[in-house]
């Protein structure tokens, strides 16, 4: 350092000295105001952003992407670099020697000049390390894979999905709409006839906590089985949750707005598609018995191509041939590819010619841009189907 900058800062030290700053009321005034607008930039932040809120832990739902906060990325990315025995380096070595040289800072770098100009070489560490945390905590970011998607955040999301997860699991032996019966095509079950789950007998007298252990736990000596991952089944805790929410629903003394019904209604003239129109009917009335590990005569039913072509007696489905098997059974025929379809209640006459008019209309995937044009004005007569 020049004599001459020595100097200059001696002479700004002493005039600093001999004017004097007040702890109080000087130095507790700029704290408060710097930690006020951070307290607002906060207040902001959580206002205008928000924080996305995620479901309660589930210790059995192996799909979840354990993380640390943005913060703290850095540091585990760096752990990519030393596995195995030389993991120590990383997780105790690099930040303890970190830790340690900031502690020394005042000892061995005692210059009085401060501007980073000045001091190429601490400044161009400092730049170094900044640099190094912020590549990797981006690729942290980029290379970590991406947290499943969740639900159950609010009502709305936790009864749709529930709506779902129950057409699929319990369905097939509660029926739809929870109006229970007989139980057809269940093995161990067959014949039993199930009380209703829609009912006020069963919704007043049981809390969610009730139905959601019945879920959880099964009801062994009844013939339903655990459905609760950490009893060997298949549903997550939010997937039960959502369950619970969609048979809650059912009952009458819960004043909520419903969502729309996920099967919407066919206009006057409109040419029904298979995503808009067909899909949600199969979804809910259909694919608790023809689903992949679960299928019925193999005919499963959770997408398109599969409606198409899969089964035992393949096709099911012929566009634009109302005798065709699916048809057929919708209109309760008893045929060799199978009995009457649903097989404990004749489907909504409403759903039911949606289907037909989707198989007369040639059983698209997606309305034509012809067809898209003629929609609002084509009538399609519904025509019973000839045995």
């Amino acid at each position: 350092m020049e004599d001459i900058d020595k100097q200059h800062i001696l002479r700004r030290y002493r005039e600093e000295k001999e004017r004097g700053v007040l702890f109080f009321p000087d130095i507790i005034f700029k704290d408060v105001v710097v930690a006020f607008g951070i307290f607002c930039l906060l207040i902001g932040l959580a206002a205008m952003v928000g924080v996305p809120s995620e479901p309660p832990a589930d210790p059995f739902d192996t799909s979840y992407v354990p993380r640390p906060e943005w913060y703290f990325l850095f540091l585990f990315e760096m752990l990519k670099f030393f596995p195995g025995e030389i993991e120590f380096i990383g997780t105790f070595v690099i930040p303890a020697a970190a830790v340690i040289a900031l502690f020394l800072l005042p000892f061995f770098d005692r210059r009085p000049t401060r501007h980073p100009l000045r001091r190429p070489l601490a400044s161009g560490i400092m730049s170094a390390v900044v640099l190094a945390m912020l590549g990797l905590t981006i690729r942290a970011a980029v290379t970590t894979p991406p947290q499943p998607e969740t639900f159950g955040t609010t009502y709305e999301e936790r009864l749709t999905a529930g709506e779902e997860l129950y057409a699929t699991v319990c369905a097939e032996c509660h029926q739809p709409e929870g109006e229970g019966g007989e139980v057809k095509g269940v093995e161990g079950l067959e014949g039993r006839v199930l009380d209703p789950i829609n009912s006020r007998d069963f919704l007043y007298t049981r809390t969610d906590e009730t139905i959601y252990n019945i879920i959880e736990y099964g009801q062994p000596d009844l013939g339903m089985p655990p459905f609760g991952m950490a009893n060997g089944g298949e549903l997550t805790r939010q997937q039960i949750d959502a369950i619970v929410t969609f048979i809650r629903s059912w009952d009458d003394r819960i004043v909520v707005e419903k969502p729309p019904d996920t099967i919407p209604a066919l206009a006057e003239g409109e040419i029904p598609d298979y995503e808009t129109h067909v899909r949600p009917i199969f979804n809910r009335f259909c694919i608790a018995c023809h689903r992949p590990g679960k299928a019925k005569n193999n005919y499963v039913m959770t997408d398109y191509e599969s409606v198409m072509t899969t089964g035992d007696h393949a096709p099911n489905v012929i566009g634009g041939d109302l005798s065709c098997n699916l048809v057929r059974m919708l209109y309760r025929e008893e045929i060799e590819a199978g009995g009457p379809m649903p097989p404990t209640r004749p489907l909504d006459p409403k759903k039911l010619e949606v289907i037909v008019r989707w198989v007369e209309a040639g059983a698209l995937p997606a309305r034509t841009p012809e067809q898209e044009r003629q929609t609002r004005g084509m009538t399609s007569p519904i025509a019973t189907p000839t045995p």
